[in-house]
């Protein structure tokens, strides 16, 4: 294997022809009908045009793939029908899980990549793993991560809808074979070109290769390195396209520290549909929706004075769902849709808060615009201290240039019935805020929040150069100056370098109780400015893909220029020909605070307050092992000052691999905090073991379990899930909370849900 990349780094150089972007494949009506049985034996799939000639994308970006792929689309009526011929040999395949939306990363696979409004900004991928997994999802941003995001809000893989496919396994090769229904997508009907791509993850033998040619720093599914799919024959005109999808659900539950113990138990009802107004505007809809098979939140040990941002898991949510959640910067978004039907409880873990109805109309109205529109009435909670909320979201987007838009996105957070003059029966802190007049304070009615937002994002035909802008302002009863917040930010990305630069302001009153803004009760008010710089070296003929060094700062002012925050970092990584990865670090560190805060427990030991002054520096070292090892893990340590005091941190994961069947792993998260007498001194950890078995492609059994000593909580999270018909699934979940000491229960609940998709 590595004299086979050796020969090829020596190699590379040598001319070849070059797939580049933009590079066309036609595609032609099907003459007969085509049956998914991945033989390809039907004439249609010899006479269609052949994406062939693929190159490597990763280790190296200079040569053609040493196992070649070849796609062909063609099509009828009802469906997109595309083959993919992937050379192999008997090796064995990589295959970590048969659940659907697997780990891209961590599988063998081939997927399409297809960009329906030919804007080079939004499309939709389609991924089938050598034993015929399926995953699909949206794509944004033209497929570009910028810095603070986890890539997710780009890539969507929790996007699910119905497609078709067989994938069978020869010795020299495998053959997948997809029919997508084009009910199942969003397109523009009349176009007759589209954005296309593909490409290869060969996890067994750490190669990525692509159809066109894409330079090793950006990723596979960019839009800026797709090709043109030609429409020979016209694109099928859009028929009528509606997905009913009911659900019942029937649960008990026992609250035992509620005095008396009060149990329950009940049945419920609901839907979602989406009804296509257009080929590539949907409408959808909900009434009652439940979310109790979504999986628990990833607890987590925060040691800092801002809110972690848990990831948006529930469907409803996800379609088109970036041109909501990308409105602003990262330490201002105006909308975060966990907002909506999720509270967090005095142990910090969120609660559910039923949603009465819903409805969101999104996608493009044609090649330059979309837009999206979200509506969404929760039920009052009594017990939570909260009454019926109206949520509204509205964004427009206008595509300009290659792959550069400008958004407007107006947010409006209405909470209904509240009688001003009595705090009691809607008594939660959002709800009722401290008012000073003339030396009293007394409570005041929070009835509404509005925000109103402006992005602009210029992208180079290229991706070498990425630009972000944002301006929004909040308007409520209490605030009426310093509600605004701006920010600018630069990327410039070539294949050894990577420099960026951002801006932003987030003015002392800016209030966007619907979105996510993590320092809005720590700073009055902030000026933040970061930089960073990466060098990558790629030495050829080595076991190393790439190393160099990193340079990260960070600076905070408060409004009258006083410094608060500061962060510099120097690290230097390794990237390895075998998946693993190294990194070192070292970080210093200056705090003044602005509140009272104190990261082990506020209310048992001395708080610091605000005006103190904190530096301290610390080293990191982060190891990944080989992740195609059945046995593989990641470890990070930490260690040096915190405060006035010192902290030793080990984190990571531990992953045991049955392939293709199950994978067991365990999460772990350990400080010791020492800081002076007073202050605390604590020993925090979560433990989280996890399994997931996959029986069959289409029963699969989740159990997490969780230990958190600095909520005093154990959890346990048991899913079973059978997938009886394509997107539609029978769940059973069991949900458990202990206290430590005993392991007596303090709530659990066993829910029963029914879901079946109907096409009509």
């Amino acid at each position: 294997m590595k004299t086979l990349l050796i020969f090829l780094l020596c190699f590379s150089t040598l001319t070849f022809a070059q797939n580049q972007p933009g590079t066309q494949l036609h595609i032609k009506r099907a003459k007969t009908p085509i049956t998914i049985d991945g033989k390809l034996d039907e004439p249609d799939w010899t006479e269609a045009d052949v994406a062939g000639n693929w190159f490597l994308n990763y280790p190296v970006d200079t040569a053609r793939a040493p196992f070649q792929t070849e796609a062909r689309l063609t099509f009828n009526d009802h469906f997109l029908y595309v083959s993919l011929i992937c050379q192999d040999d008997s090796t064995r395949d990589l295959i970590n899980s048969l659940r659907r939306d697997f780990d891209y990363e961590r599988n063998d696979n081939v997927g399409i990549t297809l960009g329906p409004y030919n804007d080079r900004i939004n499309g939709f991928f389609f991924v089938l793993t050598p034993k015929g997994v399926q995953m699909e999802g949206t794509i944004a941003g033209g497929g570009i991560v910028p810095a603070g995001s986890t890539g997710e809000e780009i890539f969507n893989a929790y996007w699910d809808n119905k497609w078709y496919s067989k994938v069978i396994r020869h010795k020299d090769k495998w053959i997948a074979e997809v029919a997508i229904p084009f009910k199942s997508f969003r397109y523009k009907s009349g176009l007759k070109e589209w954005n296309i791509a593909f490409d290869r993850n060969d996890k067994k033998r750490n190669y990525k290769s692509s159809w066109i040619r894409t330079p090793i720093q950006f990723n596979t599914g960019a839009f800026a390195f797709s090709g043109q799919l030609v429409w020979d024959d016209p694109v099928p005109p859009a028929r009528t396209n509606i997905s009913f999808i009911p659900f019942v659900t029937a649960n008990t539950s026992q609250d035992s520290e509620a005095n008396p113990v009060q149990k329950s138990s009940d049945m419920q009802a609901g839907f979602d549909a989406k009804v296509a107004i257009t080929p590539s505007l949907n409408l959808d809809l909900t009434a009652n929706p439940d979310f109790s098979q979504v999986e628990v939140d990833q607890q987590v040990i925060n040691l800092t004075r801002f809110e972690f941002k848990f990831p948006e898991r529930r469907t409803f949510f996800l379609e088109n769902s970036d041109l909501f959640d990308r409105a602003g910067f990262p330490e201002a978004r105006i909308f975060f849709s966990r907002r909506i039907g999720l509270i967090r409880d005095s142990s910090g873990l969120y609660k559910r808060v039923p949603i009465a109805y819903g409805a969101r109309l999104s996608g493009s109205l044609n090649r330059k615009w979309r837009m999206s529109v979200l509506n969404m009435q929760t039920k009052e909670k009594l017990d939570a201290g909260l009454p019926a909320q109206n949520f509204a979201v509205a964004t427009v987007q206008r595509n300009f240039w290659r792959q550069s838009n400008f958004s407007v996105t107006f947010v409006n957070k209405q909470s209904l019935g509240v009688d001003p003059s009595d705090s009691t029966k809607y008594y939660h802190e959002s709800i009722f805020k401290p008012v000073t007049d003339n030396g009293k304070t007394y409570l005041k009615a929070n009835t509404y929040n509005r925000v109103i937002d402006a992005d602009l994002e210029l992208l180079s035909a290229d991706n070498k150069w990425y630009g972000s802008g944002f301006a929004a302002r909040s308007f409520d009863d209490f605030n009426q100056t310093e509600t605004g917040s701006y920010g600018g930010y630069a990327q410039y990305s070539v294949k050894k370098v990577n420099v960026q630069l951002s801006h932003s302001y987030i003015g002392k009153n800016f209030n966007a109780e619907a979105g996510y803004v993590p320092s809005h009760n720590v700073y009055p008010g902030q000026f933040n400015y970061s930089g960073s710089v990466n060098y990558r070296a790629y030495p050829a003929g080595s076991f190393i893909v790439y190393h160099g060094p990193g340079l990260v700062a960070s600076q905070t002012y408060i409004p009258g220029g006083t410094l608060t925050d500061r962060s510099l970092t120097l690290n230097y990584s390794f990237s390895f020909l075998n998946t693993a990865m190294l990194t070192f670090s070292t970080t210093g560190i200056f705090q003044q605070m602005t509140n009272e805060f104190n990261p082990v427990d506020p209310t048992q030991f001395i708080t610091f307050k605000p005006g103190e002054q904190y530096s301290w520096k610390m080293v990191t070292g982060m190891f990944q092992s080989n992740s195609r090892h059945k046995l593989n893990y990641t470890i990070q340590s930490t260690y040096g000052g915190f405060y006035n005091g010192t902290n030793f941190n080990a984190n990571g994961q531990i992953n045991f691999r049955y392939q293709p069947y199950g994978n067991v792993s365990l999460r772990f998260d350990y400080n010791d905090v020492r800081l002076p007498n007073g202050y605390g001194q604590e020993k925090l950890f979560l433990i989280g073991p996890r399994v997931d078995l996959t029986f069959t492609d289409k029963l699969f059994l989740t159990t997490y379990v969780q230990y958190n000593n600095r909520i005093d909580n154990v959890n346990i999270n048991a899913r079973f899930q059978w997938r009886y018909q394509p997107a539609s699934d029978l769940f059973i979940v069991y949900t458990e909370n202990y206290l430590p000491e005993t392991m007596a229960s303090k709530n659990r609940a066993l829910v029963l849900k029914l879901t079946y998709w109907l096409n009509l």
